[in-house]
């Protein structure tokens, strides 16, 4: 007779894994990750690549405008006097350095936004994690990165995630 038998052995049984949180003093989280992760942090980083596209997109088609336009002037040099085309060559020149400009200042913009979002993230995820911090007994909640060596089991971050999913969600709800 097999010590494998019988009705504890024979039957699969199909209850759900039930993860009840550590009770800790000290957690652990990476804040990158439940940024990034998050339902907030992943609108927040499809607006921003599809504004950088747009982005791309415009500074590819200036370059392309830029080019042809100082190819029109090369055509043109031939045909004019030095102190004309001067003239010309450095209303070109002026053109291109603040199409520069605006361009950068477009760019610092989208990472503004991005630091922006951040914290609107982290001011609707403060109550979540203190709920949480709370629910698990600890006193702190340190950054994983600045944690030298740690147990697996007091990061939080999974969790962290799952619950600011179901509260803050996307931020657009």
């Amino acid at each position: 007779m097999s010590l494998l038998t019988g009705p504890g052995f024979s039957q699969q049984v199909d209850t759900p894994v039930v993860r009840t949180l550590i009770q800790s003093p000290i957690l652990t989280i990476d804040s990158d990750r439940v940024f990034n992760e998050s339902a907030f942090g992943l609108r927040v980083a499809s607006e921003i690549d599809a504004e950088s596209a747009k982005l791309s997109a415009e500074n590819r088609k200036i370059e392309k405008d830029l080019e042809t336009e100082e190819e029109r002037l090369t055509v043109l040099r031939k045909t004019m006097n030095a102190e004309a085309f001067r003239a010309l060559a450095n209303a070109f020149d002026e053109k291109v350095q603040q199409t520069r400009l605006t361009q950068a200042a477009k760019s610092r913009a989208l990472n503004d936004l991005v630091d922006q979002e951040r914290e609107v993230f982290l001011d609707a995820a403060s109550p979540v994690l203190e709920k949480l911090m709370r629910d698990t007994g600890a006193a702190v909640i340190l950054e994983r990165r600045s944690v030298f060596v740690s147990a697996n089991a007091i990061d939080i971050t999974n969790q962290a995630i799952a619950r600011l999913n179901a509260s803050v969600g996307s931020g657009k709800d």
